[in-house]
């Protein structure tokens, strides 16, 4: 790292661990996974395919990682069991979800050829990951296993009737409000299907991968003797009750005092029951979200597929593409940067991204980008083939003012510009005809030089004088990413529209942000995301104003227009106002007459004074910032 004035950021960053003696579970589940299978042609309601693809990454991520005693998984989801005294990434959090989820992304698209040939993989498939803290594993087995279930035979009943020629709405309005038994008395009436015996087991049952130990012969002597060697081996197994005491006895893949905590006879688990378990970490409010994310082994990874040293350009374009890629998919993302085998993402100060949901964030992030460095590769090298698979780790900071997220991009540059120099002079004297060691004694010295000391060595090991400054910009600054100052905020608010410039620029001088004030300007990020919460009023279903004036019904989009605001039906919950982040203009634009009055009383009033119905949110868009006067 670099010893620089501006590593005091990381005094922000928290350790999210996880305490013993916690189960830990990492829960995967496929980003908006109906569409995908709708585009990439999926059979209804199970495709065997796509069940062995997710059975097929989830035995890739229990190879690498050992800590993963078993997983359990059905149609878009898996779920992986670590063992009860894992000291994964030291039981933190974020690390061990996003490793988790990015190598089970990598597993996914590199797996995608081999079960579906006369496929296409259309576009990059993601997924999110949940840290759950689990202290009684039988109950969240049963829980997921009986989620399975119902699950199944309400896709299959569906199914049936749209195959029968039922449009979507009227076999949902067939089975609302149908028991489990009238399901299956469907099934077997109208399609004589017996749901026990004629749908196959791994729809009903979900899998479950585990781990054995099986010994294996891997030399024979000339006595006749044979070498035999324990290799463990992955057996998927498809039964009624994974939750049970006795399966689990059967299979001694769980420890003693593991086993002891089940019970003969099991209860009944809520969805609530388990809520419990779950490790949310929500980042505070109105303060800048970073999620970093780094490549695990990538010194390994850049060895293997023969990367140029000290820097090499494609790999690097390569990871750009990625994060061009994320702020496509997360349009809260104001700006990236990036250098070697990283990159920080700057979410916007007012985000609700996943309800601000830490897990969540870092998690769907790295997939994305994840899943992009897997799609592209052949793009960026037709000529070299992938020999094992990247992953990524993450986090995500707070910072509370846009000052402190500059300094932590400075931070991140000076370090690029000192680990990069310190790279080339290594690299350089490696192909001077010194070994890697010799190599490593010189550049222990030049670690105790400056910066003009390096750049005199280059000078002489290559003959050119300013050679550090003749090196490519993007060697030296690393990459910026982030939308051109002609974007601008779209009616449906989903956040900016039009080019993403890549940029290899000076961020620790003043003069960049002074060009692109829109970037980290607090104004836009409220006008991009503020919402209001309003009291809910049942009985009455439009935006109201004060004794019946002002009175304006929503139209078919759900939206209206109050006082020169849009209003817009956004979200499902109710809570009373939360916050205006400060932003006067839209204050004044819905409650200027009591912008005077305390927080609380202020409250009251404006729970009086607009109400919306049962249950709503309101999102509010001025169409300028340009502040008007106060209404009195």
């Amino acid at each position: 790292m670099a010893n620089s004035k501006y590593e005091y950021v990381k005094s922000f960053e928290v350790q999210d661990v996880i305490m013993p003696p916690y189960t830990i579970i990492i829960y995967v589940h496929a980003r908006d996974f109906c569409r995908f299978s709708e585009v990439h042609e999926f059979e209804k309601p199970n495709d065997v395919k796509a069940l062995e693809l997710m059975n097929e990454c989830a035995i890739a991520v229990m190879e690498q990682f050992p800590d993963v005693i078993f997983s359990y998984g059905c149609a878009g989801e898996h779920s992986f069991i670590f063992q009860k005294k894992t000291k994964f990434y030291e039981r933190r959090s974020s690390k061990i979800s996003s490793v988790i989820v990015s190598l089970f992304t990598s597993a996914y698209v590199s797996k995608w050829r081999a079960l579906f040939p006369q496929k296409e993989l259309k576009y990059a498939p993601s997924f999110w990951a949940q840290v759950i803290c689990c202290d009684d594993l039988q109950a969240y087995l049963l829980w997921r296993q009986d989620e399975c279930h119902t699950n199944n035979v309400y896709d299959t009943c569906l199914w049936q009737l749209i195959k029968c020629g039922k449009s979507k709405e009227e076999a949902q309005a067939t089975l609302r409000g149908s028991l489990k038994q009238d399901k299956h008395e469907l099934l077997y009436q109208c399609f004589n299907i017996n749901y026990k015996q004629d749908i196959p087991e791994m729809f009903r049952h979900g899998t479950c991968i585990l781990k054995t130990k099986v010994e294996d012969i891997v030399k024979c002597k000339i006595d006749d003797s044979h070498v035999k060697r324990c290799e463990r081996k992955f057996l998927t197994v498809n039964s009624a009750n994974i939750a049970s005491k006795r399966f689990w006895s059967e299979k001694g893949c769980l420890s003693e005092g593991e086993l002891a905590q089940f019970r003969e006879k099991l209860n009944k688990t809520t969805p609530e029951d388990i809520k419990s378990f779950l490790h949310e970490s929500r980042l505070m409010l109105c303060t800048w979200i970073v999620v970093r994310i780094d490549g695990c082994h990538f010194h390994r990874f850049s060895e293997v597929h023969e990367f140029e040293k000290p820097n090499d350009a494609q790999a690097l374009n390569l990871m750009n593409a990625c994060a061009v890629a994320v702020l496509e998919d997360f349009r809260d993302i104001v700006f990236a940067y990036g250098v070697s085998d990283e990159y920080s993402f700057v979410l916007n100060k007012y985000s609700q991204l996943y309800q601000r949901c830490a897990g969540d964030i870092v998690s769907a992030v790295v997939s994305v980008f994840t899943s992009t460095y897997m799609m592209r590769w052949n793009e960026f090298f037709p000529q070299k083939e992938m020999e094992h698979l990247p992953y990524f780790d993450g986090r995500a900071v707070c910072y509370p003012s846009s000052e402190i997220v500059k300094d932590y991009l400075a931070w991140r540059q000076v370090d690029c510009h000192i680990n990069n120099q310190y790279n080339t002079c290594f690299w350089l004297l490696v192909k001077s005809g010194k070994s890697k060691s010799e190599a490593q004694i010189n550049t222990c010295d030049l670690q105790r030089t400056q910066t003009l000391e390096k750049n005199e060595l280059l000078d002489r090991l290559t003959g050119v004088p300013n050679y550090y400054k003749s090196l490519p910009p993007m060697f030296c600054l690393g990459s910026s990413v982030f939308w051109d100052k002609e974007s601008k905020l779209v009616d449906n608010g989903e956040g900016a529209t039009g080019r993403i410039v890549v940029g290899h620029c000076n961020i620790i001088e003043t003069g960049f942000w002074e060009a692109h004030p829109q970037i980290l300007d607090e104004k836009v990020a409220v006008q991009m995301t503020t919402t209001v919460l309003l009291k809910s009023r049942p009985e009455r279903a439009w935006v109201a104003g004060r004794k019946g004036r002002d009175r304006h019904r929503p139209d078919a989009a759900g939206s209206c227009e109050i006082r020169g605001a849009t209003v817009r039906r956004a979200w499902v919950g109710w809570v009373a106002v939360e916050r205006l982040a400060g932003n006067e203009e839209l204050e004044q634009s819905l409650f200027g007459r009591y912008s005077g009055l305390s927080s609380s009383k202020k409250q009251k009033k404006i729970e009086d004074f607009y109400f919306v119905e049962k249950p709503a949110v309101v999102e509010v868009q001025t169409p300028s910032l340009v502040k008007r006067p106060k209404v009195r």
